[in-house]
């Protein structure tokens, strides 16, 4: 494995070849942190040190139409997650406050379903045309299931920029994941957006049972569609899912996919997202290093950890949050907590996954 060879392609802007993406997979857990600094050389020429922070805003959570097998909110579902319809407007308000200030740069709205209606279409212009009226500084992001591009084009106008749609895992690996939609149709998606005008995010989730040979796959299908952003997701096991018992994922093979991911999409947005905390634990500075975007505070039906000590380990990196808030100096730590290390006390399932239990549209019974 010649990793200063990845290096010297991907400062290139190029990706490093696919039999070099499978080496860093299958490296023993000894080459790991090799192989995040490799990787972080590549995330510090394009994006120095910033870190681009993203905040969830669940508008419709649960009673999803769609078989996917991972998602908690999906048809057959049995995991104990918020379920509710439509927040009211003023509650995607505060939500969306609380988290630019907070720091946010991104916020993203996502609402569970197949994909919108005329009319929900609509409302999510509606809500997207206030913040970008208040917040012109603020990326938007929706995430709102399968799209065309008329209805893409709606949303561009309202002042949408990015649209997340991932594809999750490799066309050869899809049917094992979901049979309600396919492959071609997530991908459809991403070139409608892309068509429209907006930035395509689009990403993958890993500790499916995907092989290594998937997950290359699919992190190159990725770079063909050209996304803007790629998130990259680690397996949350919910109890009541398909994938209950799926548990392959440790911290170092964690590291690994991520710096495989930064070594194909060199110059790239890469996010950690969902998993992070679950199966990163205490080697989460290390993602930094690779990942030039994290989120902050809770996913769409799990907890995150509390958005103190990501801030706080941000800091203590040297790194330095991008845009919005950020360089506004406005950044609010105040979350209810007592400190940097302070844990909130988290409901957990039988698989270990912290439920969400607060935030716009968990009823209030749920909270305590």
């Amino acid at each position: 494995m010649d990793l200063d060879a990845m290096v010297r392609d991907a400062v290139r802007g190029r990706s490093i070849p696919r039999e070099g993406a499978l080496e860093l997979l299958a490296a023993d857990d000894a080459r790991t942190l090799p192989i995040v600094a490799a990787a972080g050389r590549v995330r510090r020429h394009f994006f120095g040190t910033g870190v681009r922070l993203n905040h969830l805003v669940s508008l419709r959570s649960g009673m999803c139409p769609e078989d996917c097998s991972y998602c908690s909110q999906a048809l057959g579902s049995s995991a104990e997650i918020p379920r509710y319809t439509w927040l009211d407007d003023e509650q995607v308000h505060e939500s969306v406050e609380e988290g630019i200030a907070r720091g946010a740069s991104t916020i993203c709205l996502v609402a569970s379903g197949r994909g919108p209606s005329p009319r929900e279409t609509a409302r999510v212009a509606g809500l997207v045309a206030r913040i970008h009226r208040e917040h012109p500084e603020v990326h938007l992001c929706a995430c709102l299931g399968l799209l065309d591009e008329d209805r893409a084009a709606i949303l561009r106008e309202a002042g949408v920029d990015r649209y997340n749609h991932n594809l999750n895992t490799a066309r050869s690996h899809y049917g094992e994941i979901c049979t309600s939609h396919g492959y071609d149709d997530r991908a459809a998606t991403v070139r409608a957006v892309r068509r429209a005008g907006i930035s395509p995010c689009s990403g993958l989730i890993a500790g499916m049972g995907e092989s290594d040979e998937e997950l290359v796959d699919v992190t190159f299908a990725l770079r063909e569609l050209g996304v803007g952003s790629v998130p990259v997701n680690f397996l949350l096991p919910f109890e009541g899912t398909s994938l209950a018992g799926h548990r392959e994922l440790t911290p170092q093979r964690c590291l690994r996919i991520l710096s495989m991911v930064r070594l194909v999409h060199p110059d790239v947005e890469v996010r950690s997202a969902a998993g992070r905390e679950y199966h990163i634990r205490t080697l989460q500075p290390l993602v930094l290093e690779v990942a030039n975007s994290i989120f902050l505070g809770d996913y769409l039906t799990s907890e995150g950890g509390p958005g103190r000590d990501d801030l706080a380990m941000i800091a203590d990196l040297g790194f330095h949050v991008e845009g919005a808030g950020a360089e506004a100096g406005t950044i609010c730590l105040g979350d209810g907590q007592a400190g940097p290390g302070a844990r909130r006390p988290s409901r957990l399932d039988a698989a270990g996954v912290p439920l969400r239990r607060r935030g716009p549209g968990i009823p209030r019974a749920a909270t305590s």
